[in-house]
């Protein structure tokens, strides 16, 4: 997995804005995480167009 950086989002359960950790694997698959939730599993990027 390669990071490539953060993308801010707004977090509808709790109403803030926090950067989401983007990774991509060797398939180039991008994968995301809330940044301030470590410990949760990857989710796939459901919008990988919009990020570069």
């Amino acid at each position: 997995m390669e990071w490539k950086g953060y993308v801010l989002c707004l977090r509808e359960e709790d109403e803030k804005r926090v950067c989401r950790s983007l990774w991509r694997c060797p398939d180039r698959v991008l994968w995301w995480h809330w940044a301030d939730r470590q410990d949760e599993p990857l989710e796939r990027c459901p919008v990988p167009n919009l990020v570069r």
